[in-house]
């Protein structure tokens, strides 16, 4: 039996955990299929409300698995990377809010999958880097999603110098939400993924899908489309409801439509 990944769902809420500690749960191809196949399926059920994605041992995950990457043809490489790109990509594009659960250390494509996730909490010892440029292999990939995540002067810091940044620098540069004492990281985890599930999982699909189209467009064209998509959802059942149910003063009763 493949233990690899473990995956718990409960209370709404779906805890994905990357389970190869000694080997510092690396992102290799057979986990980066697994973890979007867990992702896929978890987008198609409306019951799953909040995805936790946490590792186990001492790092979150150390990134590629570098001995995939050595000795091989250009194809594989390329394989290898538009994998990662596919899985980042699903992380975003699934209607349910990914919240990362770091501890120990987040590095290259670790960090890159930290920076994707829609949130982060951290434990206070944990830390970051995109060490690639130290073996020659510059982390261009993980670029992508760190330099969306922070401003570019600290983004060029970490891919310039490899060097990992602690915590507490890691939520002033705006890589992660919250940090936390280590012992209160999955309690915390949860309790900010139970407070998004009280919402409508309709409204925060229809937000997160309209969050990542207009970020990349001119303020123009992003107020063009947000307030569309605004009027459209203002048109839902739970809308209406969530709007009587302030005015009535009592607690929403969502339906999902």
């Amino acid at each position: 039996m493949d233990t690899s990944l473990l995956v718990e769902q409960d209370e709404g809420l779906l805890r994905i955990t990357l389970n190869q500690p000694g080997k510092r749960n690396p992102l290799s191809t057979a986990m980066m299929g697994q973890l979007m196949a867990v992702l896929r399926e978890a987008g198609m059920k409306p019951e799953v409300r909040v995805v936790i994605l946490a590792s186990v041992g001492p790092a979150f995950s150390a990134g590629h698995d570098l001995s995939e990457l050595v000795g091989r043809e250009p194809a594989f490489y390329r394989q290898v990377f538009d994998l990662c790109t596919q899985l980042m990509h699903t992380v975003q594009a699934i209607a349910q809010p990914v919240i990362a659960q770091v501890q120990g250390i987040a590095t290259a494509a670790g960090c890159q999958l930290v920076a994707t996730c829609d949130l982060a909490v951290a434990a206070e010892s944990a830390r970051f880097a995109t060490p690639g440029v130290r073996i020659g292999l510059f982390c261009s990939t993980p670029m992508v999603a760190l330099s969306r995540a922070v401003g570019r002067k600290a983004a060029m810091y970490m891919l310039l110098t490899g060097e990992a940044i602690d915590a507490r620098t890691a939520e002033r540069w705006g890589l992660v939400n919250k940090v936390v004492p280590d012992a209160d990281l999955e309690r915390e985890t949860r309790n900010l993924a139970l407070r998004i599930a009280e919402a409508s999982p309709l409204t925060v699909g229809i937000g997160k899908q309209a969050y990542y189209t207009q970020i990349d467009l001119d303020q123009a064209k992003a107020y063009d489309y947000a307030k569309e998509v605004m009027s459209l959802n203002a048109l839902a059942a739970d809308a209406q409801e969530g709007m009587g149910a302030f005015l009535d003063k009592r607690k929403p009763r969502w339906c999902g439509r």
